[in-house]
């Protein structure tokens, strides 16, 4: 076992293009697609019919979430700037409503509507509440300062925890592209069992002192240390450089990405066990793999992919849970026993793909 993962340790140290390139990648897609370093989605705020003393009384009101900055900007320029792609969206006043305008969807435009929503709602009904006072100003006041000090007061948080955390979309994608790209890297890997059959390797490896079961262990440890040091690389970048929020527990994220890469690693054998040649399995597997996250939901907010047969489907891959575990660790703080589903999901997917995988790689090799 030590000797041929020593051996294609070497061999990757010779040649670490593919994996420099696809780790790049996957930083680079994660880049691409949440905006970089995290800071506030900007969104600029204008009117053509209010004065400016009203655009920006407007904006100080929107400027309560950690998460969205809105700026005032003339009509023309924040036209000109979702125009051009310099921010997704744009609030246009009109009195007491508002417009928005965007230029295309985006993740994050549901939770802006929610919040611009939120806030002129609340603004109309302290309107509609102070219009019939004498003295409006004073009533207003008198109202904001009884909500800040309600005496009944709504406190949210989840099961597990006493701490709800906030969803955010940038983050799952995050996660998503890692673990697409350590799918990728644990396949190539793995492939080299393929290769060394067709090459004759692996007929001069079981003549010499190292038995089956040591052979197929080294292939595997070392498909799955390549996956779990890239992915863990590209968390640690993700959450040290680019700032992203992973939670508190650091140790429950390695522990889910040691057990998922164990269970890709068992997936990428089946579908090894399935080809004759190395060309077989780079034309099926990088075909298969895309269609892994989407079947997953790994894109998509929770909750908003329902189909049934496309969620079971899904189930049937080990991402599916790995992302659950993700966004449980993430966002809800959970327990070690609320991992302890999709932990239990991902390896027993593991292991019958690792048993079925190995048993036809030894029917081709009979």
């Amino acid at each position: 076992m030590r000797s041929i993962f020593t051996a294609l340790l070497k061999q990757e140290i010779r040649n670490p293009l593919m994996i420099i390139l696809l780790v790049g990648a996957s930083i680079g897609i994660t880049l691409l697609f949440t905006g970089g370093i995290q800071s506030p989605t900007v969104v600029y705020v204008y009117s053509e019919e209010e004065s400016n003393q009203v655009v920006e009384d407007w904006t100080e009101k929107l400027n309560t979430s950690d998460s969205f900055s809105f700026v005032v900007k003339e009509a023309e320029e924040a036209r000109q700037g979702v125009k051009d792609g310099h921010v997704d969206l744009a609030i246009h006043i009109i009195g007491n409503d508002y417009r928005m305008l965007t230029s295309s969807e985006f993740p994050e435009m549901s939770f802006i509507e929610q919040h611009v929503q939120k806030v002129f709602q609340r603004e109309a009904r302290l309107h509609y509440a102070v219009q019939e006072s004498s003295n409006p100003d004073d009533m207003r006041n008198d109202i904001e300062a009884y909500l800040e000090k309600a005496p009944l007061q709504i406190e949210v948080s989840s099961i597990e925890d006493t701490e709800l955390s906030g969803y955010d979309i940038k983050t799952q994608l995050a996660i998503a592209f890692t673990l697409l790209v350590a799918m990728f890297i644990i396949g190539f890997r793995i492939n080299h069992l393929v290769k060394d059959r067709v090459s004759g390797v692996r007929n001069r490896i079981l003549l010499s002192p190292i038995s089956k079961t040591k052979m197929y262990l080294g292939y595997i440890s070392y498909s799955m240390m390549i996956g779990l040091i890239q992915s863990l690389i590209i968390f640690a970048v993700l959450i040290y450089i680019m700032k992203m929020d992973f939670g508190e527990n650091l140790a429950m994220l390695v522990v889910i990405t040691f057990v998922f890469a164990f269970s890709m690693t068992s997936v990428a054998m089946l579908i090894t066990g399935m080809t004759k040649t190395p060309e077989q399995f780079l034309a099926i597997y990088p075909s298969v793999i895309p269609l892994i996250p989407i079947l997953s939901g790994a894109y998509m907010m929770p909750g908003t992919f329902t189909n049934p047969v496309l969620n079971f489907i899904g189930d049937l891959f080990p991402l599916s849970h790995a992302m659950d575990a993700y966004l449980d660790i993430v966002f809800y703080n959970p327990t070690w026993l609320g991992l302890l589903q999709p932990i239990a999901f991902m390896l027993l997917i593991g292991v019958i793909a690792m048993g079925i995988g190995i048993n036809l790689m030894e029917r081709r090799s009979a």
